[in-house]
C-alpha cells in the first residue's frame, strides 16, 4: 500500500473529529527517537512538506512556551511514559507512509495490561499526560526515517 500527498492530508484533516489535535511528521535524527518527538512537540517542519493539523499553532500561550500546549520535558521522562504496541492496535490510523518496519507507541494504557495489543474501543484507560490539559493522548510512529504524532488534548 502506497500513500500520496493527496491522501495523506484528506486522513489526517479527517483523523479527529471533534477534539483539539496535534498531527505532525518530522524526521528521524536520533537513535533515540524520543528526541525526535521532544523535535516534533517544537514544530519543526515536515520533512516532504505535507500537512499536519496544530490546533494550538495561534494559541496565545505560544509566546511563552512555544512548545505549547506541550511541556518540554527531559527524553527520559518521556520515554517513562509510552509503551510499544503492535501494528494492529494501530491500524485504523493512515500509517502506510511509515513502512512496514515502524515500530509503534503510545501513552495510553490499560490496568492490568501487558505491552501489546491494545482495544481502544473499550473505557477505563489510564494517561500519562505530555502536555498543560488534564488528559492528552495519542500514538508516535517511529520508522527509520520519519517519525510522527498524532495526539489529541482535552482539559475536563
Amino acid at each position: 500500500m502506497s500513500v500520496d500527498q493527496t491522501s495523506w492530508e484528506a486522513a489526517v484533516r479527517h483523523l479527529h473529529e471533534d477534539a483539539s489535535p496535534y498531527d505532525a511528521t518530522g524526521s528521524r535524527r536520533h537513535e533515540n527517537w524520543v528526541l525526535d518527538v521532544l523535535a516534533l512537540m517544537a514544530r519543526v517542519p515536515d520533512p516532504r512538506g505535507w500537512a499536519g493539523l496544530d490546533d494550538a499553532a495561534r494559541s496565545p500561550e505560544r509566546e511563552a512556551s512555544p512548545m505549547y500546549p506541550f511541556v518540554a520535558h527531559p527524553p527520559e521522562y518521556i520515554a517513562r511514559r509510552l509503551q510499544d504496541i503492535d501494528r494492529d492496535s494501530a491500524e485504523n490510523l493512515l500509517l502506510a507512509r511509515y513502512g512496514e518496519s515502524a515500530s509503534f507507541h503510545t501513552n495510553i494504557s490499560k490496568p492490568g495490561h501487558v505491552s501489546g495489543t491494545l482495544d481502544f474501543i473499550s473505557s477505563d484507560w489510564a494517561y500519562s499526560p505530555l502536555s498543560v490539559y488534564s488528559e492528552d493522548y495519542g500514538l508516535i510512529v517511529v520508522s527509520d526515517t520519519e517519525v510522527g504524532m498524532f495526539w489529541n488534548f482535552s482539559d475536563y
